[in-house]
């Protein structure tokens, strides 16, 4: 029985992920690193900020990370001004609340920037749980982050759902033995198959509560 649903923030509940790119790349033009557009899309995977950094500048000490993680929050809320929803996503979370189906956020942007943004959408309180990155030690695909959103939320794993759109996150939920409804177009869609989710669907105005109880019959 679906007694929780577990929501990646970025491409699952936000339409943010070009403007993610939009605001990594101008942190490494102020560095004066050319980084190809398709090396960017490594910034969509769901991974820590530190982990991101460190993939493109090498082993930083955490002083250096922290200061080019703090530009790099000022570039994306520069940009973030006019963040939209997924669509039907907030009908989602309508129709979860009455049915009495409590939901949380698991993501692995940093505390500031994921309660920001739900602030900004006017959408904080519905959570019942607000994991972010500040909360673990491993990003995405380590499960932590997963599992302490499932124990905030208080239902047996088996009974929950996350939402995924990154190949890491689809295998940290199924790795915290959660299902998983992958959110994502046509042409991406067998990835997260192949990593493991249940489902895929383009977003959330193509599905709804009823379809993905039947995961759980």
């Amino acid at each position: 029985m679906l007694r929780g649903v577990i929501f990646d923030l970025d491409g699952v509940l936000i339409n943010s992920h070009p403007i993610h790119k939009r605001a990594w790349k101008k942190f490494f033009e102020s560095l004066e690193l050319k980084v190809s557009d398709r090396e960017l899309d490594f910034v969509l995977d769901g991974r820590k900020k530190e982990d991101i950094l460190r993939h493109f500048l090498g082993d930083l000490p955490d002083s250096q990370i922290k200061d080019y993680g703090r530009l790099k929050e000022m570039l994306f809320r520069e940009e973030a001004l006019s963040i939209e929803t997924v669509d039907g996503a907030l009908e989602f979370l309508e129709e979860l609340a009455r049915a009495g189906i409590a939901f949380a956020v698991a993501s692995c942007g940093s505390k500031s920037r994921v309660h920001y943004i739900l602030h900004q959408l006017k959408i904080h309180n519905q959570f019942a749980a607000i994991v972010t990155a500040d909360d673990v030690q491993c990003g995405k695909p380590h499960p932590g982050i997963f599992r302490k959103a499932a124990d905030r939320l208080g239902s047996p794993y088996s009974d929950l759902l996350v939402c995924e759109d990154a190949i890491s996150g689809v295998q940290a939920a199924k790795a915290a033995g959660i299902k998983c409804l992958g959110i994502a177009d046509h042409a991406r869609a067998d990835e997260l198959l192949e990593a493991g989710a249940e489902r895929v669907v383009a977003n959330f105005a193509s599905t709804s509560l009823p379809q993905l109880e039947e995961l759980f019959v």
